[in-house]
C-alpha cells in the first residue's frame, strides 16, 4: 500500500525513499526487517542536512551548558588556579537557549542534556526545563541533566515535575575524605541524598558517573558495582581524560579493558548488556542485579564512528567534538538578528567540519581547547583538556563532496569553509567597543615572562658602546665632526646603563601607557643589554645590542606586556643615546616574548635563537 506523503512536500528526496521502502517485499531476515523498518521511520521523519556531517553521522543529541560556574572544584575538571569566567553579558540568556533548542529539535534533535559547570547553579533552571518540555510536540523525547548533586535533593522533584526525564550524577568516590581531596569541597552526604531521591523518583534512568584515577579511587570499583545489586542504577566508569590545566598523565588512567578484566575475576557470570543506540558506554550486567555498569573509554577505545553529539557552551559556541578546540559562535549570530535559516547555515558549516575521530590520547590539544568546566562536559563529566597540539587542516572548498541541492545550501561561501573557529579580541565587547578584561574571579598566582629584542647599529656606535670612555685630563679635545658627535654621545653617560634603568621604569609604567592593561604589583624586573656581533655569512658583519627583560609578579594576569614594554623602552633609549652618530642607520626589530610561566593557559617557551641579519 502506498504511503501518503503530503506532509513532506518540501522534501522530494524523502518522498522517493518512502516509495522505495513501501514497494519492496519485506525481507524475512530479522536484521534486514529491522533495517527496513528504520529506513521507513527515517523516511517519515525529516532530518535537517545541517545536522549531518561529511561522514554521514546524524546528530540528534544536543548538550547545552547552562553555566560555567560550579560549586565544586574537581581537580580533573578545573585547573588549580581557577578559570577565567565569561562576563555575564556574553552568556546565553534563557530566551536564547530556548530558541536554539527549538531550532535543533525541529531539525531532528530528540535528546537534550543540560550540563555546566553545575547546571543547578543557573537561575531559572526550572523554567528552562519547563520550556524544553513544550518541545516534545516537535519530536523531543528526552530531557536529561548531568549534575554533581550537591544542591539537588530538594530541587529534584520540581525539576522532574517540569519535565526532567533522565539524570546523571557525578560521584567519584564513596569515601567522604577522598571526596574532599577530589572536589576540594565538602558535600559527600548531600550527593548521596540526591542519589537516594533520584532512585525513588519517576525518572526514566539514573546513572552514576565515576572518573577512575589510578591509585586514588580504582580500588572502589567493586563497591560501586555492588550498588547495582538492589538499585535500578547504571554505574559508568569513565577513563581519566586530558583537559587544559588538569595535569593529565597517562599513568593515572586506568583502561576500561583492565577494569573489566579485574571485575571478571569476582563476577565470572557477568554478561554483555544491550546498549542504547549511539550510547557512549559499553554496558555489562551481573545476573541477579537490578542495575548495570559500563565503561566510557574515550581514551583507550573511542566511539567516534557512532558519535551523534553536539555541544553548545554557556557562552553560545557550538562545539562538534569535546576534544576539538574549534568553535563557532551561535550567540553572535543570534545577537546580529540571524534568522533560523541563517542559524542553520552556521550550524551546518560547523557540523560538516567535524573530523572523523578525535586525536589519540597522546596528541589531544590541551593548549587551545577549553578546560572541561567551560565546555559542559565529556559524555558525562564537566572538565578540561590537552597534551600536544595537533594542527587542524582546514577543509578547502574544493574538498567538499558533491551534495544534493537541499544540503549544499548550508555551504554558501568559500570563507566559511576555511576556518571553523572565529578568533575574538578579549579587549572588545560584543559591539566592538574597547573593554578591559574582567579578572575579578581569577586567582592570583606566580607569573613570569621574558621578552627579547635587538637594535642594529653601525660600527661607530658599537665601538662607542663597547669601548672605555676617556676620563678627566685624558680626554682629548674633539677636532673633527665625528669626534664631536662621539663626545656628545658620551656626555649622555653610559648608554647601556641608562637604557637598563629606562627599561625597568618602562615595565613599571606599562598600565599608564597601554590603556587596557591591568596595573600590577611587580615583584622583580631584570634587564640586560648585551652588545653582539652577527656573522653575516660572507657578507659584512652586523652589530647589534640585545635587550632581554624578565618580569615577575604575584597576580591575576600575566606580565608579557610588561616584559615587551621593558624591551621596547630599553631599545628606544639606546637609540636616543646613540642618535648623534647613528640616527639614520639604526634599526629596531625582533621583539618577541621568549617564554612565560604561570596562569591558566600554561607555560610557553619559544626557544632563544641567534640573531639574524634579516630580522
Amino acid at each position: 500500500m502506498a504511503l501518503r506523503l503530503n506532509p513532506f512536500r518540501g522534501f522530494p528526496y524523502f518522498r522517493q525513499s518512502c516509495r522505495l521502502v513501501s514497494t519492496q517485499v519485506r525481507p524475512t531476515d530479522p536484521r534486514a526487517q529491522a533495517k527496513a523498518k528504520l529506513a521507513e521511520i527515517d523516511a517519515l521523519t525529516p532530518f535537517s542536512p545541517a545536522l549531518v556531517d561529511s561522514f554521514n553521522r546524524k546528530h540528534d543529541y544536543l548538550r547545552i551548558s547552562l553555566t560555567e560556574r560550579c560549586n565544586l572544584r574537581c581537580f580533573y575538571c578545573m585547573p588549580s588556579e581557577g578559570v577565567e569566567l565569561s562576563p555575564e553579558g556574553k552568556l546565553l540568556t534563557n530566551e536564547e537557549i530556548i530558541r536554539l533548542a527549538t531550532l535543533f529539535v525541529k531539525s531532528g534533535v530528540t535528546k537534550i542534556r543540560l550540563t555546566g559547570g553545575e547546571p543547578t547553579v543557573r537561575k531559572g533552571i526550572d523554567e528552562i526545563i519547563s520550556s524544553l518540555n513544550e518541545l516534545r510536540q516537535f519530536g523531543l523525547k528526552s530531557i536529561a541533566m548531568t549534575s554533581n548533586g550537591l544542591a539537588l535533593h530538594r530541587r529534584l522533584p520540581k525539576l522532574i515535575e517540569n519535565g526532567l526525564s533522565h539524570l546523571n550524577l557525578s560521584l567519584d568516590t564513596l569515601d567522604p575524605f577522598k571526596f574532599e581531596i577530589i572536589t576540594r569541597r565538602r558535600g559527600h552526604d548531600a550527593v548521596l541524598k540526591a542519589l537516594d531521591v533520584a532512585l525513588k523518583s519517576s525518572l526514566q534512568t539514573v546513572k552514576l558517573n565515576v572518573v577512575v584515577i589510578k591509585g586514588l579511587n580504582d580500588s572502589e570499583v567493586f563497591d560501586f558495582v555492588e550498588m547495582t545489586k538492589d538499585n535500578t542504577l547504571s554505574v559508568r566508569f569513565i577513563e581519566f581524560m586530558p583537559f587544559t590545566g588538569n595535569k593529565w598523565d597517562k599513568k593515572k588512567m586506568v583502561p576500561s579493558s583492565e577494569l573489566l578484566e579485574h571485575l571478571s575475576t569476582r563476577y565470572p557470570s557477568l554478561q554483555r548488556a544491550p546498549d542504547e543506540l549511539n550510547d557512549t558506554a559499553r554496558s555489562w550486567k551481573i545476573p541477579g542485579h537490578a542495575g548495570s555498569f559500563g565503561f566510557i573509554s574515550s581514551m583507550s577505545d573511542h566511539f567516534c564512528s557512532s558519535c551523534n553529539r553536539l555541544r553548545i557552551t554557556a557562552d553560545g559556541q557550538i562545539k562538534v567534538c569535546l576534544f576539538d578546540a574549534k568553535e563557532m559562535s551561535l550567540r553572535d549570530e543570534l545577537r546580529k538578528g540571524a534568522s533560523d535559516e541563517e542559524l542553520l547555515q552556521t550550524i551546518g558549516r560547523a557540523v560538516f567540519g567535524k573530523e572523523e575521530k578525535h586525536a589519540g590520547m597522546e596528541n589531544i590539544d590541551v593548549v587551545t581547547n577549553r578546560p572541561m568546566i567551560l565546555i559542559g562536559g565529556h559524555p558525562t563529566i564537566r572538565s578540561s583538556l590537552t597534551t600536544r597540539r595537533i594542527p587542524h587542516k582546514p577543509m578547502s572548498p574544493t574538498s567538499l563532496p558533491l551534495l544534493p541541492r537541499s544540503q549544499s545550501q548550508f555551504f554558501i561561501s568559500r570563507s566559511h569553509t576555511a576556518a571553523f573557529h572565529t578568533p575574538s579580541l578579549t579587549h572588545l565587547d560584543d559591539e566592538g567597543r574597547a573593554s578591559m578584561v574582567d579578572i575579578a574571579d581569577k586567582l592570583p598566582t606566580k607569573r613570569t615572562a621574558t621578552a627579547v629584542g635587538r637594535i642594529y647599529v653601525p660600527p661607530i656606535a658599537y665601538e662607542l658602546v663597547t669601548s672605555t670612555y676617556p676620563i678627566g685630563d685624558n680626554a682629548a679635545e674633539p677636532s673633527s665632526d665625528q669626534e664631536k658627535a662621539k663626545a656628545k654621545v658620551r656626555r649622555k653617560g653610559d648608554a647601556l646603563t641608562v637604557a637598563q634603568l629606562a627599561a625597568i621604569m618602562g615595565a613599571k609604567k606599562t598600565s599608564d601607557l597601554i590603556p587596557l592593561c591591568h596595573p600590577l604589583s611587580l615583584t622583580n624586573v631584570s634587564v640586560t643589554l648585551t652588545p653582539e656581533v652577527i656573522d653575516g655569512n660572507s657578507r659584512a658583519q652586523r652589530y647589534c645590542i640585545v635587550c632581554q627583560a624578565t618580569v615577575s609578579t604575584e597576580g591575576k594576569t600575566g606580565v608579557e606586556m610588561e616584559a615587551l614594554m621593558a624591551v621596547s623602552v630599553g631599545l628606544l633609549t639606546v637609540w636616543d643615546m646613540l642618535k648623534a652618530v647613528a640616527g639614520r642607520e639604526m634599526e629596531i626589530g625582533g621583539i618577541v616574548v621568549l617564554r612565560k610561566a604561570g596562569g591558566r593557559s600554561g607555560d610557553f617557551n619559544r626557544g632563544q635563537t641567534q640573531g639574524d641579519c634579516e630580522t
